[in-house]
């Protein structure tokens, strides 16, 4: 056994399982590729003001879980904790708004990381599929991003999960509501933390996962009462584009997401069979990031789904995917003659796409038949010197049992037609 062990809070894919997670990432992928969003990848660190300003100085992920370091140059730099900073970040040095084809529609996939504490469905490394979409104020952006998200679930065989939606307003009317909220605050009975919380960023304490805090919330004004008549109309179009859709999703007057630069449409996916960590996705309209980073106004709108919580949603729903096996044909020598051969006939067959494999090392025909079992190869292609002598190989089917023999220029041949 080895000394070392991965670090806490984190976790290593390894075949079977990580099928799983390709198979997740590649079908949240699919819909955002087929709909004008390019792939987009940043480095896993960044400089830790783009996140202190983006993401919010007072909110826990910059001040508790953020993996900060600095450099032997000087530099402060951050594991990332989330892709959105990143992201615009990066399509603003390359001046992708520039090219005059807004919104830029971007999608990502990759690691970030967070100091918490460890349990099921919350890492101190974790998996995140994300799409930005940059540069344009639209309802009909948002909507589209929504009914991505759900179309991607469903593809995999998701149902019990669920869509919020809400919206936190603009400039001209949340600090209306920031006002009326920190003011109902302040008459509860809260600990310094979190009434210090209350005063840099009031709508933080809604997001409070603590029972004895959301008791206290009861009658808190809701930022719907306080919406602007822009907003109000904004969201209305959000709803109206998203349920001719087809697309089902609950209002929550409640919800605010744990990031400080969300404007207007928030939402918020999550599943009731993971218990306390059911949220599973989720994002919103960030109009105002680009200038906070330094760049121009661009409003833009976006999401990431963790790959972790949503493998762990379709082990609760008991979704089993049809992951095809990585083998279709295993081959099996049987002689320094046939192994020269069957090698051959194997580097034919991944030339031609077949997925295919051999028997390694000086196994006898029982040992390479159970591994050829193990691969889910199936056929298995095996060869001996009487076989050669002949000019065939032995073709089994292994699912059927049958045996028959092919000659050794037909091989691959009759593989492709076989397999399709």
């Amino acid at each position: 056994m080895s000394t070392f062990k991965a670090p806490r809070g984190t976790y290593d894919l390894i075949p079977p399982d990580s099928a799983r997670y390709l198979a997740v990432r590649e079908a949240i992928a699919a819909p955002l590729r087929n709909s004008g969003y390019g792939y987009i990848e940043t480095p896993g660190f960044e400089n830790v003001e783009l996140f202190a300003r983006g993401v919010g100085e007072s909110t826990d992920i910059v001040t508790k879980e953020m993996y900060a370091f600095e450099t032997k140059g000087g530099d402060r730099l951050a594991l990332r904790p989330e892709g959105t900073a990143s992201v615009l970040r990066a399509a603003l040095e390359a001046n992708l708004h520039k090219a005059g084809n807004l919104p830029v529609k971007l999608w990502y996939s990759g690691s970030y990381y967070r100091y918490e504490r460890p349990q099921k469905g919350r890492y101190r490394h974790f998996s995140q599929v994300g799409a930005e979409a940059i540069g344009a104020e639209d309802p009909a952006l948002d909507a589209e991003m929504i009914i991505l998200a759900d179309q991607a679930y469903r593809s995999l065989g998701l149902r019990d999960f669920r869509i919020l939606l809400n919206s936190l307003g603009d400039q001209e009317c949340r600090p209306v509501y920031r006002a009326a909220l920190q003011e109902f605050l302040r008459g509860l009975d809260l600990d310094e933390d979190t009434l210090r919380r209350a005063e840099i960023n009031p709508l933080r304490v809604l997001d409070d996962k603590r029972e004895a805090v959301q008791k206290q919330l009861t009658g808190a004004p809701l930022l719907r009462d306080y919406l602007c008549d822009a907003c109000t109309a904004y969201h209305e179009e959000v709803r109206d584009l998203v349920t001719a859709a087809g697309v089902a999703f609950e209002d929550d007057p409640k919800l605010v997401r744990g990031l400080d630069y969300y404007t207007r449409t928030t939402f918020e996916f999550v599943h009731d069979g993971l218990g306390s960590q059911s949220a599973v996705g989720g994002g919103g309209r960030y109009d105002g990031l680009s200038e906070m980073i330094g760049g121009p106004a661009l409003p833009s709108v976006g999401w990431a789904l963790g790959v972790d919580r949503t493998v762990l949603a379709l082990e609760a729903e008991g979704v089993e995917l049809d992951i095809p096996a990585s083998t279709s044909v295993f081959a099996v020598p049987l002689g320094e003659e046939a192994r020269r051969a069957l090698f051959a006939v194997v580097t034919e067959l991944r030339k031609a796409g077949v997925a295919a494999d051999f028997s390694y090392g000086s196994k006898g025909l029982k040992g390479a038949m159970k591994n050829a079992n193990r691969s889910g190869a199936r056929y298995t292609v095996v060869a001996g010197e009487r076989d050669l002598a002949e000019g065939v190989v032995q073709l089994k089917d292994m699912e059927s049992g049958e045996q028959a023999a092919v000659a050794v220029g037909d091989i691959v041949g009759e593989l492709r037609a076989r397999l399709g």
